[in-house]
C-alpha cells in the first residue's frame, strides 16, 4: 500500500503546488514585470512562495492521491480480492492512516517553525520589490506617466540607436500651474552610474516656463512673465531611483504571519487584558457621565444665606434632593429650552465624536487580536484537514473504483472547492469579529467530518451509494418503469415443479389478484390513507406468493414456461413513507398539509402503477395455468 500510495503523493502534491503557485504568480506579476530585477531575486521569491503555499497545496495533495490509490486498487479487482481474502478495508487502509498521521505531524511542525521564518522573509521581499521603481521603456506615441513629476511623449524610436525622435515633456514638479514644457527634435535616455538618476539629452529644441509662481488665486487675465528657450543640445537630470533595495525582515516578524504557537499566545493574553481594561474604561467613564447617573446621584442643599463662604449647618449639609431633569425643563421659557437643547445637542455630538475616535482605536486591536486567533487556528486545521481529506479520498476511491487522472481529479477539485468556500467564509467571519475565531475557522473541518465519517461507513459496508445504476433503477421505479426479470433453463433440475398444485396455486393468486382490484380502488380518501398508515399487507402477500411460484417453476424444463415467467412485473411501491411509523405518527404528517399533500398525491401514482402490475400478474397467472394444463394434456396423449 505504501508502494503504491507514496509515488502517487509525490506526484499529486507537485502537481497542486504548481497549480496554487501559478495562481500566486497572477496575483502578484505586476510586481515583477518591467522592473528589471534580478533572476537570483524572482528565485528567491518563488522559493519561498512555494514553501508558503505547501499547508494549501497538501490537503488536496492527499484528497487526490487516496481517492487515485483506492480508485487504482478497485478498478484492477485487487481491492475485491483483498476484501476476498478477509482483509477488511480499514485493515487495508492502515499503512496509510499511519503515513497520513507522519504527514500531518509534520505539516503541524512546518506550519509552527518553518512557516513564520519564510513568511516574514516572503512578505518583506514583496515590499521590496513593490517598493523598486519600473524600469524605464517609455512606449511609442502614449504619454508616459511612470517617472515621478513627469510626463513624457515620444513619437516614435529608432530600435537600432536607441533614438527617440519628436518628444514632448511636461514637468510637473512645480504644480501642475507651474508646469514646465520641453519639446525636441530628437533626444537620448540613459540611467547613470549609481541608478538614482536619468539623464535625458536632447536635440533641437525648446522650453517654456513661468518666471513668476502663479497661484490658483491668480485670475487669467494678469499677465505673468515667462522664459523661453532654444537649444541645440541639453541635458536633464531627473531623480529616479532604479536600485532594488531590500526592506528590513524586522518589520514583518511582530506581525502575526510571523509568530509561532508561543509568540502568538503571548500576544493574544497581553493584548486581550489590555483590550478587555480599556473597554471597561470607557463603559465606565460613559456611564458615569450619562443621564441615568446623574439623576441617581444625590445633591447637597445650598444655604442661601451661606453660599458665598459655607454651606450652612452640618444638619443643612447632609440634607440630599434628588433633581428630575424632565420638571426643570418644562419649568423653563421657550428660548430658554431652544438654548438648553443646542447646549445639549453639541455636548452629546462631542461624546459621540470623542467615543466614535476611542471605537477605532480598540477596533484596531481588536482586529489585530483576531488576526492572532485566526492564525493560532490555522496551525490545527491544517493538520486536521489533511486527515479529513484521507478519509474522504480512501473511501470514495473504493466506492466509484475508477483511478487515473480522470473521475478523481473533477471529484477531488469539486470537494476541494466547497471546502475552500466554506473555509474561507468562516474566516472572513472570524476576522471580522461576526462569529468567535474557533467557529469560523473550524467551520470547514465541521463539514468534513461528517462526510468523511459516511463515506467511511458506506465503504466498509460495500455500498453502492455512488453507483448510477441504483439511481437510475429507482428513478425508473418511481416512474413505472420496471426492470425486467432475467430467468434462465437450469442446467441440472434437482426439485422437478409439482405441476398440479401449482395450476391450484395459480387460480387462487389469480382469484386473490381480482379482490385485491375489486377492494382496492385507485383513489383513496386523504384521511383514511393517513389512518392506514400507508400499509397494503395485501399487496405484500401477493408479492409473496407470486415470488414463490416464481422459484419454483425456475426449474422447469419447458422453455415456453420459462420465458412466460419473465412476464411476470418485479412489484415494488406497496410500501409507502408511513408504513413503518405508527398511527399518530402518520395523523401527525398528514396533519402538515403541505408535506402531507405531496406523500399522498405520490402514493396515489403509486398506487396506480401498483395496480397496473397486479393486473399483469392476473393475466400471466392464467396464461400460465392454460399452458401447463397444455402440457398435461400432451404428456397424456
Amino acid at each position: 500500500m505504501l508502494q503504491t500510495f507514496f509515488p502517487l503523493f509525490i506526484m499529486t502534491f507537485g502537481i497542486c503546488l504548481f497549480i496554487v503557485l501559478m495562481q500566486f504568480l497572477w496575483k502578484y506579476i505586476d510586481l515583477m514585470v518591467g522592473k528589471g530585477l534580478d533572476m537570483l531575486v524572482l528565485g528567491e521569491m518563488f522559493f519561498y512562495a512555494a514553501l508558503s503555499l505547501v499547508p494549501l497545496a497538501l490537503p488536496l495533495a492527499i484528497l487526490l492521491a487516496s481517492l487515485m490509490t483506492f480508485g487504482n486498487l478497485g478498478e484492477r479487482l485487487e481491492l475485491l480480492a483483498m476484501k476476498s481474502a478477509g482483509v477488511s478495508l480499514i485493515h487495508i487502509m492502515r499503512p496509510l492512516i499511519i503515513f497520513v498521521a507522519f504527514v500531518c505531524v509534520g505539516a503541524f511542525f512546518f506550519q509552527n517553525n518553518v512557516l513564520p521564518v519564510v513568511q516574514t522573509k516572503l512578505y518583506a521581499l514583496l515590499y521590496s520589490m513593490r517598493q523598486k521603481s519600473p524600469e524605464l521603456d517609455i512606449p511609442e506615441g502614449v504619454f508616459y506617466k511612470d517617472i515621478p513629476n513627469f510626463s513624457v511623449y515620444i513619437k516614435e524610436k529608432d530600435p537600432r540607436t536607441g533614438l527617440l525622435k519628436n518628444v514632448k515633456i511636461y514637468d510637473y514638479s512645480e504644480g501642475f500651474i507651474n508646469v514646465r514644457i520641453i519639446l525636441a527634435d530628437s533626444g537620448r535616455l540613459k540611467t547613470s552610474a549609481d541608478k538614482l538618476f536619468l539623464v535625458l539629452t536632447l536635440y533641437n529644441g525648446e522650453s517654456f516656463e513661468n518666471l513668476k509662481k502663479q497661484s490658483s488665486a491668480i485670475q487669467i487675465k494678469e499677465a505673468v512673465p515667462y522664459r523661453r528657450e532654444s537649444f541645440e543640445t541639453k541635458d536633464i537630470l531627473i531623480e529616479f531611483d532604479a536600485n532594488f533595495i531590500r526592506t528590513d525582515e524586522s518589520l514583518f516578524q511582530n506581525q502575526y504571519l510571523g509568530k509561532n504557537l508561543a509568540d502568538l499566545q503571548l500576544f493574544i493574553d497581553s493584548v486581550a487584558v489590555r483590550v478587555d481594561s480599556i473597554k471597561n474604561l470607557n463603559a465606565n467613564i460613559l456611564y458615569n457621565n450619562s443621564y441615568k447617573k446623574s439623576i441617581e446621584t444625590p445633591l447637597p442643599v445650598v444655604h442661601p444665606l451661606n453660599e458665598a463662604n459655607e454651606q450652612g449647618t452640618p444638619e443643612e449639609a447632609s440634607a440630599a434632593i434628588t433633581l428630575y431633569y424632565d420638571s426643570l425643563y418644562l419649568a423653563e421659557s421657550p428660548g430658554n429650552k431652544v438654548a438648553l437643547l443646542n447646549r445639549t445637542k453639541s455636548a452629546i455630538e462631542n461624546v459621540k465624536n470623542e467615543y466614535v475616535f476611542k471605537a477605532m482605536v480598540i477596533g484596531e486591536e481588536a482586529y489585530k487580536l483576531r488576526r492572532h486567533f485566526t492564525e493560532w487556528h490555522s496551525k490545527f486545521t491544517v493538520l486536521y484537514t489533511c486527515l479529513a481529506f484521507f478519509f474522504i479520498g480512501a473511501p470514495l476511491g473504493a466506492i466509484i473504483r475508477k483511478g487515473g487522472l480522470g473521475m478523481p481529479v473533477v471529484i477531488s477539485v469539486l470537494l476541494f472547492i466547497f471546502y475552500h468556500i466554506v473555509y474561507n467564509t468562516g474566516f472572513k467571519m472570524a476576522r471580522d469579529g461576526v462569529w468567535q475565531a474557533w467557529q469560523g475557522m473550524w467551520l470547514g473541518a465541521f463539514f468534513l467530518t461528517p462526510l468523511g465519517l459516511f463515506l467511511t461507513y458506506k465503504a466498509v459496508n460495500d455500498s453502492v451509494i455512488l453507483n448510477a445504476d441504483t439511481y437510475l433503477n429507482a428513478l425508473k421505479n418511481i416512474i413505472g418503469k420496471r426492470s425486467s426479470r432475467k430467468i434462465e433453463r437450469k442446467e441440472v433440475i434437482i426439485f422437478t415443479p409439482d405441476y398440479p398444485s401449482l395450476v391450484s396455486r395459480l387460480g387462487r393468486l389469480t382469484d386473490t389478484c381480482q379482490a385485491y382490484l375489486s377492494k382496492h380502488r385507485r383513489w383513496l380518501n386523504y384521511i383514511a390513507y393517513w389512518k392506514e398508515g400507508g400499509k397494503d399487507p395485501a399487496a405484500e402477500q401477493i408479492t409473496k406468493e407470486m415470488e414463490t411460484i416464481i422459484e419454483e417453476l425456475g426449474n422447469s424444463d419447458q422453455n415456453l414456461i420459462l420465458n412466460k415467467l419473465m412476464d411476470y412485473p418485479v412489484i415494488g411501491g406497496y410500501k409507502q413513507l408511513g408504513a413503518h411509523l405508527n398511527k399518530t405518527a402518520c395523523l401527525c404528517i398528514g396533519g402538515f398539509l403541505p408535506l402531507g399533500l405531496f406523500i399522498y398525491f405520490f402514493a396515489i401514482y403509486q398506487r396506480k402503477l401498483l395496480r397496473q402490475d397486479i393486473r399483469t400478474v392476473q393475466a400471466v397467472s392464467d396464461e400460465l395455468k392454460e399452458m401447463i394444463n397444455d402440457l398435461k394434456t400432451r404428456e397424456n396423449i
